[in-house]
């Protein structure tokens, strides 16, 4: 009897032997990438009224540069402290109707797709926003999400706004991020003094800014750079750059 009880206390005292890890419902996974989606947007928003008056500290791509480099050139300059030259030079080349859209240029992009798609419609807006926030290249996904969050960024910053970011922000060569670093770089001076014709080089350079070099322009450069330069003219007379002028 004795030795039934201790059996009888034995068993009771073990513990149930551990279940199968369970595996998340459906509603559960839904849930949580509901709340993942949520924190992402209202990290974005966050971001997009905290740039309305501090300067971006950094990009993912400039980061991912800079492992890559193992450091890159970027000094941050305010609108006011570049040469007028240089806003008016980028918008030509760029995005000559820059103020006269609210983010996407459909007029543009209405010629894009007459021509197959062979030629680009990105707005200066959705440049700055992919440099910002999302990743460079070509796909899909990101251009639905540059399509999303372009009109968020232009209701809140100010076309001048936008502009300094962009400026501050773009690529103009390996490891050279934005217009003072590249006018160090490439011509030993300060965005402030910068010419004409040294900002339209600039602008030149930055479709391909790897393989383009301003301070070394070839034929074809030269060519483009004075193009650019006539349009900077161009949109100072007719009004296309009033938005960001002081």
């Amino acid at each position: 009897m004795a030795k039934k009880a201790t059996r009888s206390r034995a068993k009771k005292g073990r513990k149930p032997a551990a279940t199968a890890a369970r595996v998340p419902s459906a509603r559960q996974i839904l849930r949580w990438g509901t709340r993942a989606l949520g924190g992402l947007v209202a990290l974005f928003l966050a971001s997009v009224l905290a740039y309305s008056v501090i300067n971006p500290p950094t990009t993912a791509y400039m980061l991912a540069e800079s492992i890559r480099y193992g450091g890159i050139r970027h000094d941050w300059v305010d609108l006011e402290e570049m040469s007028p030259e240089v806003p008016r030079a980028i918008v030509a080349a760029e995005d000559a109707n820059y103020c006269l859209h609210w983010g996407f240029d459909m007029a543009a992009i209405r010629e894009a797709i007459d021509q197959g798609g062979t030629r680009g419609a990105s707005t200066l807006s959705q440049q700055t926003v992919k440099n910002v926030f999302l990743w460079q290249g070509r796909s899909w996904p990101r251009k639905a999400l540059e399509a999303l969050m372009t009109p968020v960024a232009e209701l809140v910053w100010t076309k001048r706004r936008m502009l300094e970011i962009y400026l501050n922000v773009a690529e103009f060569g390996q490891g050279v991020f934005g217009i003072e670093a590249a006018a160090q770089h490439y011509f030993g001076t300060s965005a402030k003094e910068l010419s004409g014709g040294r900002a339209a080089l600039l602008a030149a350079a930055l479709p391909n800014p790897k393989e383009r070099n301003p301070a070394e322009p070839s034929a074809f450069l030269r060519k483009r750079a004075r193009q650019i330069a006539e349009g900077a003219d161009t949109i100072h007379a007719d009004g296309r750059a009033d938005c960001f002028q002081g």
